[in-house]
């Protein structure tokens, strides 16, 4: 049996005579609400809204006098009446449809104006349980989607920044809303209300109940406005997405200079905030990272010497790479770092004087974090995959002195600790297999991202080499260095080859079924070294 459906709405601008407004965010209504009264449109009101129209001297009905039933239960029940949505819902071109309002009464309702309960901020100030459930808006989003729903003939309005917008609108069209623009305000208000239903799905289940991974995943982003220029490669195209309750990281940064960041610069970028966020409570450091990975990290008296140590571990791949430092950028070090060709600097501030040098780089990228994110901050890390998503929990995991295991004969001096726990935090900001030589709080070589840990491990040996052949010192800082690696040593081979390099300590997870052939190795050379227990993959 074939099913007749209201046929499809064919009018393209439609008169605005009758208003229902009901905010929360007051910001504007009255400026709205005196345009449309000017025009002549008859305002209809809730609550708060009304009396706040009222106040201004402007004529307002209260929902009530046209639903005919009071505001209930401390306003729990004020719209969801057949008076409301029947004015909102019906096709007017259907002839039933209309017989229906005139029969019963139901006059059409042109424009809804809503924003609703701040549940997010309700959440966030820390109220207890019964003020946040109290702020989850049932009226609210039920106008809001039974308006986008039918915007052939209703236009709604969920953004006080669209107010000035769809005025000029009425203004350009004797009072009439059009058919384009009424689709994009129902595409805005069906994500305003999703975005809603997100946060209040994310309270329950995480905040709650307490559930690390729900049956469902409910997440809402909001797309930054600035647009990408393309993603990883030119033929991709990218955008940036924040969360709704906010954030604090390289995505909420203030750029104060530069060209538009490209996928590739905040995906360095963030890697080299994360890292150097490791040393929020540490001396001046400095973090130099390329392609993701660090290529050279240190820290120091002030922030001049790390930068100039970091970027002695490795000269050649710091060209064109990402900077980040744990303290404000000063002059001295903002004129080092203009040396060479930099596409972004990372610092929670800057000086004058660093912003004015920085200010002669056109291309050069600054961008201030204000407070750097805490390293051992909750969250989830997520990583798309062919039909699906891949979600875990951050890797904050950070060592404790408890954690530590002297598993050789010989126990690390104090400086070879305190090197084995600054190879340590690198080395779990690299990609696996990771490999990281270090030597008075800075790294003297890093392997990355290699297939297997000895190649890793001669890769940094290497690269340390190189370093001091370029600097012109007497040997490679891996000499009396200690060595992290993020997993363990599968064989002796990769540890040989650190004892090779010149380290003196090794600090890594253990667990290997060879350990005590690792372990055994280590003993042979003199090396001192502990194992963590923890391991640092990062793919």
């Amino acid at each position: 049996m074939a099913v007749s459906l209201p046929s499809a709405p064919s009018v393209d601008q439609v008169p605005v005579r009758r208003a229902l407004l009901s905010v929360s965010d007051k910001t504007g209504v009255i400026d709205l609400a005196r345009a449309l009264a000017e025009r002549g449109v008859d305002l209809v009101s809730t609550g708060g809204t009304a009396k706040a129209i009222r106040d201004a001297g402007l004529p307002v009905r209260d929902i009530s006098e046209v639903t005919n039933f009071p505001e209930m239960m401390d306003g729990r029940v004020k719209t969801l009446h057949p008076m409301v949505h029947g004015g909102l819902l019906a096709v007017r071109d259907d002839p039933a449809h209309a017989a229906a309002m005139t029969e019963h009464g139901i006059g059409a309702i042109d424009l809804v104006v809503v924003n609703l309960y701040p549940f997010q901020q309700t959440v966030a100030k820390g109220a207890e349980r019964p003020e946040i459930i109290e702020n989850i808006d049932i009226g609210g989003p039920s106008m809001v989607r039974s308006a986008a729903k039918n915007h052939g003939y209703v236009s709604i309005l969920t953004d006080p920044a669209d107010y000035a917008d769809f005025l000029a609108e009425l203004a350009a069209n004797d009072g009439a809303s059009t058919l384009k623009t009424r689709q994009r305000l129902a595409a805005k208000a069906f994500a305003a209300t999703a975005v809603y239903d997100s946060a209040i799905a994310q309270w329950f289940a995480f905040a709650d109940q307490g559930e690390a991974f729900p049956a469902t995943l409910p997440l809402a982003f909001t797309k930054h406005p600035e647009t990408l220029r393309y993603g990883e490669n030119p033929h991709q195209v990218a955008a940036l997405y924040l969360p709704q309750k906010g954030g604090q990281g390289i995505a909420q940064a203030e750029q104060l200079q530069g060209k538009a960041l490209s996928y590739n610069n905040l995906n360095d970028a963030d890697a080299a905030l994360e890292l150097v966020s490791e040393f929020i409570d540490g001396p001046p450091t400095v973090v130099i990272v390329k392609h993701a990975n660090p290529c050279g990290v240190a820290s120091g008296e002030t922030l001049l010497e790390a930068y100039q140590a970091a970027f002695a571990c490795d000269t050649v791949s710091a060209f064109g790479g990402i900077i980040a430092c744990n303290c404000p950028l000063d002059a001295e070090t903002a004129e080092a770092i203009s040396g060479i060709f930099t596409e972004v600097v990372v610092a929670p501030d800057a000086s004058a004087e660093a912003r004015a040098i920085f200010a002669k780089k056109k291309n050069l990228r600054l961008l201030l974090s204000g407070e750097l994110p805490n390293p051992s901050r909750p969250g989830l890390m997520m990583k798309s995959i062919a039909g699906g998503l891949l979600v875990q929990s951050r890797d904050n995991g950070r060592l404790t002195d408890d954690m530590l295991k002297v598993v050789t004969k010989r126990a690390p001096t104090t400086q070879e600790l305190a090197d084995c726990r600054f190879a340590w935090t690198v080395a779990k900001h690299v990609k696996s297999n990771a490999i990281v030589y270090a030597k008075g709080g800075s790294t003297a070589g890093v392997g990355a991202g290699q297939m297997n840990r000895l190649e890793s491990a001669r890769i940094a040996a290497w690269k340390a080499k190189d370093a001091a052949e370029k600097a012109g010192w007497a040997e490679p800082r891996t000499i009396g260095s200690a060595v992290a690696s993020d997993a363990f040593f599968p064989f002796a081979d990769g540890l040989l080859a650190a004892v090779e390099a010149g380290a003196t300590a090794v600090i890594q997870p253990g667990g290997s079924i060879r350990d005590d052939e690792v372990i055994a190795a280590a003993d042979e050379a003199g090396l001192a070294m502990v194992f963590t227990g923890m391991r640092h993959f990062r793919h």
